[in-house]
């Protein structure tokens, strides 16, 4: 077999760098082994204010920019809704804190997303003394849904191998790389976590962050909007609500927890009231990097072979842009933004 290009993972990262070579009529296989949970199980939340602080996220205007229509076209492809808006609200605690949001709100960044007042809402059971922050013009979009999709348009095409890639059957030749019987001109790694195993791009400094979810069924809650405040509570239909998320450091199993379910469940009762069961815990690890910037790009010394990864916990919003940036590269020979250049990690450089 000969393509145009391997593409190792599926998550979110994967799945934009090959839908971006499906729109430029590129061949491609996929190898993915399911074992990365992290965009599985992510909440797909698309928000470009830090509610902690309020404060921009980092080139949130020119990556909601490209991920929007980018979900569009690919729901109609597919045939799916994924795009979800939805409002977010931010109990304040204290008047300080109301203060803090007015002065940002000011601000011309934010005056698309932060509505300029304290909202009074119906919600009993969540605890809200001093009122409300209302985001607007974000929303979410389902990852679950789509990956799920995208695995079946897939494997339709007969152009996913759902096997486990072995790094030592590689072989890097001058006009590309060849693996087992497949010959393509491109390996690009999407592996999450799982470029830790890597032996091309083990000099990547990622931080390895588990998180957890619960979802709970609350039928009083009646919560129409996402709220923030210590966790987030999406609500996702039928009277379920996805509560997260934990960051654990320590632990590199992708295994639920019982101090991870306690933990979320303690911080939501601390908000809300309402009475709820909890129906499912879901678990993944996070690649997360040091200096908080995704990472793509070529191999310092293999041209063939490239990387996205670094996503964390903004996937939805910097997998569409990072994969066209990488296309771009690999294609038009385009230089990558530094900051987000896999040739930072070079201790040559």
């Amino acid at each position: 077999m000969k393509v145009d290009y391997i593409i190792v993972g599926l998550g979110l990262a994967g799945l934009a760098f090959a839908e971006r070579l499906t729109l430029a009529g590129k061949s491609f296989v996929i190898f993915e082994d399911e074992s990365q949970k992290a965009s599985k199980v992510a909440a797909g939340v698309y928000n470009p204010v830090i509610l902690k602080r309020f404060t921009p996220v980092w080139d949130a205007t020119d990556q909601l920019a490209i991920a929007l229509p980018f979900y569009e076209q690919l729901a109609k492809r597919l045939h799916l809704t994924i795009d979800f808006p939805l409002d977010i609200i931010r109990p304040f605690a204290s008047v300080e804190e109301q203060n803090d949001w007015f002065a940002a709100a000011d601000k011309p960044f934010f005056e698309k997303y932060m509505m300029d007042e304290v909202c009074t809402l119906d919600l009993p059971h969540i605890k809200a003394p001093y009122g409300y922050g209302r985001l607007t013009n974000t929303g979410l979009i389902a990852t679950d849904v789509l990956l799920s999709a995208y695995r079946n348009d897939l494997l339709a095409s007969q152009a996913l191998l759902q096997e486990e890639f072995e790094y030592d059957q590689l072989r890097i030749e001058a006009s590309g790389i060849s693996y087992k019987k497949i010959k393509a001109g491109t390996l690009v790694f999407c592996e999450g976590y799982g470029v830790v195993k890597n032996p091309f791009f083990n000099s990547v400094s990622l931080n390895e962050a588990k998180g957890e979810l619960v979802i709970i069924h609350a039928p009083e809650l009646q919560l129409p909007f996402l709220l923030k405040a210590g966790v987030f509570v999406l609500p996702i239909g039928d009277d379920l609500y996805k509560i997260g998320a934990t960051f654990n450091w320590k632990d590199k199993t992708q295994q639920p927890t019982d101090a991870g379910k306690q933990e979320l469940l303690t911080k939501f009762e601390k908000i809300c009231s309402a009475p709820y069961s909890v129906k499912e815990q879901l678990a993944g690890i996070r690649p997360t990097v040091i200096d908080r910037r995704p990472i793509l790009g070529k191999h310092t010394t293999h041209p063939h072979l490239a990387i996205l990864n670094g996503l964390g916990t903004r996937g939805v919003m910097l997998a569409p842009k990072m994969a066209q940036l990488l296309y771009n590269q690999l294609e038009h020979q385009v230089k990558l933004p530094v900051e987000v250049d896999v040739a930072r990690f070079d201790k040559t450089n």
